[in-house]
């Protein structure tokens, strides 16, 4: 049974950040708490010179080590777990945690999965659409000024897992399928339910990201979306095959 979270498995993700002092001021703080690594995703500015000026000597090897991508798929690609930041509430943004009560939810998680936590831009924060990859969000609690600063925020957080990192037992988690294995799922998901007349094909997302919320409670590990493909498969097939039994059916009539 694992006693603290894994932090070497946490990494921050950045998307679309658009000042490079808060890529650098972001760096030192996950330096400053231990956590695994720092992915930038589609940054508007990537200045090394300002991103280090920020980070300082102590945190250069975040830097150097840092990964940057030019989609938010490609990002999310090998993760098993991902959690949401957001300071906007309700809509499609009903499963919200708080930062002290992140730790313990990925107490035993971490041990097994590679875990993202993303952070939109300065300016808007995550659409609605990034957080269709969040497995989980996370409400940074506020007075009635609900915006922070990113690297803040990313402070905030941070330090919430390290507090994890240091003790409090947890249970057992299996491996987690990751980001890629879950999109290609839920495409074929969404390919078979079009075909059964089950959703409206002309607005499919509406009805899919409930599913979507709905089989994130869930955890599933790979085999299990092989498993859940596989159906959807089976689905497929027996669709086409009674509707060509039944054009031969009107042949021999």
């Amino acid at each position: 049974m694992p006693a603290r979270i894994n932090l070497e498995n946490i990494s921050i993700v950045l998307l679309g950040t658009r000042f490079p002092e808060n890529i650098g001021a972001a760096a030192r703080a996950i330096c400053n708490m231990g956590i695994g690594q720092l992915v930038v995703v589609a940054p508007l500015n990537c200045d090394l010179t300002k991103i280090c000026r920020m980070a300082t000597h102590a945190a250069s090897d975040v830097v150097e080590q840092m990964r940057v991508y030019d989609t938010l798929d490609e990002a999310l690609a090998d993760f098993n777990f991902v959690v949401g930041t957001t300071a906007r509430l309700g809509g499609q943004r009903k499963v919200v945690s708080s930062p002290s009560n992140l730790g313990q939810k990925l107490l035993s998680v971490s041990h097994r999965n590679r875990i993202a936590i993303l952070f939109g831009p300065e300016d808007r924060g995550l659409t609605n659409r990034d957080i269709r990859f969040c497995d989980i969000l996370v409400n940074i609690p506020t007075a009635e000024f609900s915006s922070l600063n990113l690297a803040q925020a990313v402070m905030i957080i941070c330090y919430e897992l390290f507090r994890f990192s240091c003790s409090k037992p947890g249970e057992f988690a299996p491996r987690l399928a990751n980001r890629h294995e879950l999109e290609a799922m839920y495409e074929q998901l969404k390919d078979a339910l079009i075909r059964i007349s089950f959703i409206n094909p002309d607005n499919p997302d509406y009805f899919m990201n409930n599913l979507r919320r709905f089989i994130s409670r869930m955890q599933l590990r790979a085999k299990e979306v092989r498993i859940v493909r596989g159906i959807c498969h089976q689905i497929v097939w027996y669709g086409k095959k009674s509707y060509q039994d039944g054009l031969e059916e009107k042949r021999t009539e």
